[in-house]
């Protein structure tokens, strides 16, 4: 048994041994070490020209730069993932990197571009028929106009996220989400 683990771990390559790593620094909390790990992944991963490789250690290094606040690296992370994901037609790793991205631009109080990155999110959720995402990301969208002084496009942020509960009869929901329009508009 040992023999076959052994084997096991031969066949892979450095590049996927860094990467592990990176995600065991990780579970561990110990973002600075998992960053050099997945920064040394994704230069192996680069020199064997796995592309799919390259996309995990970018995300991973997205990750860590949002979690400490570097937008700008952040963003360069996620764009370089994204591209790969076009190419590759992933459409599920696309909308991943684009929540990611609406969230890192919301927690860096660029408010007007997480806007457009969230009406992009919800339109997927739309698409996709998920009215609990539709109404994760309107709930999102009204925290970010109130946060901006618009208090009427949060309150009909929570008027949409309403009527979907609505939609399918969950009145309970529907009536706090209308509470809210309401407090928002007597403000």
């Amino acid at each position: 048994m040992t023999e076959q683990k052994q084997e096991a771990k031969e066949e892979k390559s450095q590049a996927q041994l860094d990467y592990e790593a990176g995600q065991e620094f990780l579970k561990n909390l110990e973002p600075a070490q998992a960053a050099n790990a997945f920064h040394n992944a994704l230069i192996a991963f680069e020199l064997e020209g796995n592309e799919n490789g390259v996309a995990n250690a970018a995300d991973k290094l997205g990750d860590i730069c949002a979690a400490r606040g570097d937008v700008a690296t952040a963003l360069s992370h996620y764009d370089r993932v994204y591209g790969i994901c076009q190419k590759h037609t992933d459409r599920f790793s696309l909308f991943s990197i684009e929540k990611k991205k609406a969230k890192l631009m919301y927690d860096a109080k660029e408010y007007d571009q997480a806007v457009i990155l969230y009406l992009e999110v919800l339109d997927e959720y739309s698409a996709l028929r998920n009215p609990q995402g539709s109404v994760d990301t309107l709930e999102i969208l009204a925290e970010i106009y109130l946060a901006k002084g618009e208090k009427s496009k949060a309150a009909d942020a929570y008027r949409t996220a309403a009527s979907i509960h609505q939609s399918f009869k969950h009145s309970r929901h529907a009536e706090q989400f209308l509470q809210k329009a309401a407090e928002v508009e007597k403000d």
